[in-house]
């Protein structure tokens, strides 16, 4: 028996008279309201799209994501003081009586670590960038920093959660579906959101859901692009299925999920439906977009060796810039092994190696080809890292614990303003000073840069409308151009 055939048994009478009640009251209000269209063919373009709302200065976003929690105070917001009393205790002034992590609330003593590294200021803009970053030291006068981003969440697993989908508990939309159901695709062929994290990456899990559509329509959540032979998994025709056999078997499967729609109206069919059809498109354009062995030797000097190797952080970065270039709107980076709560000196200097050169390049190319003009790059890990040293100080090694009181965050691109340094720190970098930024008002920013009000982008779920930003948040005006 077929699963409409199943479904029309279970049709109770509570369906026929809510479903009845619906379509009369549908008929009758759009009578009263436009009696010559109710029952015309015409549609609505993007039917079900809610944006934009207004013209948007961004038309498409690269999010660098750093997890772990980078540490600023090595890497952007430089502390002299903080050096100078290296070893000191962290005043309880400073602290204030904050929350620990429980992994540090157990130290009878919180020695203030100062940097190992040396910080100079760089470019017009004269931003502070440490000696691990020569390469991002070279483009400050592209980048906005902003060093005033704080968190609610203390912990890994919530903090990355909250900056990906505005909730620290699972099931929310991610920013990249947020932005697909709102916005749609700007190409027919790809994904509008895809995912690209750097192979063979030790450190905090990174989980499916990040990057996952929650309660939106399936269809509007990320795509995995893999380091493989098959860069989507099951995308390719099994041995025997040519493509003249797998555009008949779409064709047929479409009317049969037509045919269901119309028994049962369930939304998740159509997306089944547009999720199928953009599979069969992707068999061409997949292979297309991962074959970069046309790219220049150039390119691979600018965004260095490693952008030869699959799955690398710079391939990785290399691969999103093909990506928007094909009109794919979001594409989201992950990259591992920020976590330094020992051995940080050593272990912040592979962070950089592998990091630093190719963000900077991918910057520099979107510019060169004029790309840079309607992108948005964003770079940021999910929290801070503590001015006191996690376990034993000694002068040759510290570590870091999590910190969501502060940290740092740098974008560049389409409607920022250029060599600007938002929000300030105290001398420990341990609290905001000045022009604090929530993570919520990061998210109303950016989709504020693509046309949308983030008050006005929201789906309604188990009789709550629901919305990226939850319930507050606003635009930072200040680091707009």
């Amino acid at each position: 028996m077929s699963h409409c055939h199943e479904y029309e048994k279970q049709y109770t009478r509570r369906d026929f008279l809510s479903r009845t009640s619906l379509g009369l009251g549908a008929v009758t209000l759009g009578a009263l309201l436009n009696p010559g269209k109710i029952f015309s063919n015409t549609t609505i373009p993007n039917s079900g799209i809610p944006g934009p709302h207004f013209n948007p200065k961004v038309k498409r976003v690269i999010y660098l994501f750093q997890s772990g929690g980078p540490s600023q105070m090595d890497l952007f917001d430089y502390k002299p003081l903080l050096n100078k009393m290296n070893g000191k205790e962290l005043p309880d002034s400073v602290r204030g009586g904050q929350r620990l992590t429980g992994m540090s609330a157990g130290q009878s003593t919180f020695p203030l670590a100062g940097t190992h590294f040396d910080f100079k200021q760089h470019g017009q803009s004269g931003a502070w960038v440490s000696n691990l970053l020569p390469y991002t030291a070279q483009i400050t006068d592209e980048l906005t920093f902003v060093k005033s981003m704080y968190t609610e969440a203390i912990n890994h697993d919530p903090a990355i959660t909250f900056l990906q989908t505005g909730s620290q508990l699972p099931g929310r939309p991610s920013i990249g579906s947020w932005v697909n159901y709102g916005l749609g695709s700007g190409n027919e062929n790809l994904p509008a959101f895809v995912v690209l994290l750097t192979k063979n990456k030790l450190g905090q899990p990174l989980y499916s859901r990040l990057w996952g559509n929650g309660f939106l329509p399936s269809q509007f959540q990320g795509t995995q692009f893999r380091a493989a032979k098959d860069a989507v998994l099951y995308l390719n025709n099994p041995p025997g299925i040519d493509e003249m056999d797998r555009k008949k078997q779409m064709e047929y499967l479409q009317r049969l999920q037509q045919m269901q729609y119309e028994q049962i109206e369930d939304e998740e069919i159509k997306a089944r439906m547009a999720q199928y059809e953009m599979a069969y498109k992707m068999q061409t354009s997949v292979p297309e977009v991962m074959d970069v062995e046309g790219e220049p030797d150039y390119i691979y000097d600018l965004y260095g060796e490693d952008s030869k190797k699959p799955g690398t952080y710079a391939a990785n970065c290399l691969l999103a810039r093909r990506l928007v270039e094909r009109g794919v709107k979001f594409v989201q980076l992950y990259h591992q092994g920020w976590d330094q709560h020992g051995n940080l000196p050593n272990a912040i200097k592979t962070q950089c190696k592998e990091t630093d050169q190719a963000s900077a390049a991918l910057v520099m190319d979107l510019k060169q080809r004029g790309l840079l003009e309607d992108t948005l790059v964003i770079w940021g890990g999910e929290f801070g890292r503590t001015s006191y040293s996690q376990g034993q100080l000694s002068d040759t090694n510290y570590g870091r614990d999590h910190h969501p009181r502060c940290f740092t965050m740098w974008m560049a691109g389409a409607g920022m303003k250029k060599g600007y340094s938002h929000g300030s720190t105290d001398e420990f970098s341990y609290n905001i000073t000045e022009k604090p930024v929530h993570v919520h008002d990061f998210h109303a920013t950016l989709l504020h840069l693509l046309g949308v009000d983030h008050e006005r982008l929201t789906f309604k779920f188990q009789g709550r409308r629901y919305r990226l930003t939850d319930v507050h948040g606003k635009v930072v005006k200040a680091i707009l151009a």
